[in-house]
């Protein structure tokens, strides 16, 4: 068994929200919003296995052994529930997490995930591949890190769209205008979860760096929902 203690950054008081970076970064991507949100949520920033200051431990480097790192955490910490706020893998982590323990998931936020490699754009996907390809031939270990990091986007995740149908938490999509998610596809996870909301804001990818407050302001009005209050469908901007 490969039990590894994940780097967590704890702050604030209330309801658990775990905050779940991308590949290749760490916590301190959302180092802009920790503070907001840990005005009214108690907030759990991890270190996912391998990186930032998490140790990379023995076990498979993939999306499902990451999922299952989330839920020792909960489980050693004594949540029993909690919101999740996942960006890019981390958004897939979050969704992978929340469709085999859905009684563990509160509300659930996906920020520029994806259901399958197939769901990034080639203009993006196509330089990940190769580079990844290049990292797998040399032997050094910065090389046998990258590749590691770039395989998981090379040949993860795969959730069929149909499993997304099984979800029932409150669920808000969002993501930029001009994300390196195809946009058809950001849509597809939204009309698949039943009752999801889907948010679009002007940027890339990466929108909660560029545009914190209009992040901040979105992740917060739909985690400030009563359960089972529905509001009005946000505002979708043409994809």
């Amino acid at each position: 068994m490969d039990d590894i203690q994940l780097y967590c950054q704890r702050v604030g008081q209330g309801h658990p929200l775990v905050l779940l970076h991308g590949n290749g970064e760490d916590h301190t991507y959302f180092a802009p919003l920790i503070p907001r949100f840990a005005a009214f949520r108690r907030v759990y920033a991890l270190d996912t296995r391998g990186h930032g200051q998490s140790p990379r431990g023995n076990a498979p480097f993939t999306l499902v052994q990451f999922a299952r790192d989330l839920l020792a955490f909960l489980d050693r910490e004594g949540i029993e529930q909690a919101d999740l706020l996942g960006f890019s893998d981390g958004g897939n982590i979050a969704l992978l997490f929340a469709l085999e323990h859905p009684e563990r998931v509160s509300r659930l936020v996906l920020n520029g995930a994806n259901l399958d490699p197939g769901g990034v754009k080639p203009s993006t996907q196509i330089p990940i591949v190769l580079g990844y390809r290049i990292a797998s031939l040399f032997p050094g270990q910065k090389a046998r890190r990258n590749a590691e990091l770039l395989g998981l986007m090379v040949r993860e995740p795969h959730i069929p769209p149909g499993e997304l149908e099984r979800l029932t938490m409150p669920t808000l999509v969002i993501a930029g205008t001009r994300d390196m998610i195809r946009p058809e596809h950001t849509r597809l996870i939204a009309e698949h979860i039943p009752g999801a909301r889907l948010q679009l804001l002007e940027g890339s990818h990466f929108i909660a760096k560029e545009s914190p407050d209009a992040f901040y302001r979105a992740v917060a009005d739909f985690l400030a929902q009563p359960p089972g209050e529905r509001r009005p469908e946000a505002r979708r901007d043409s994809l």
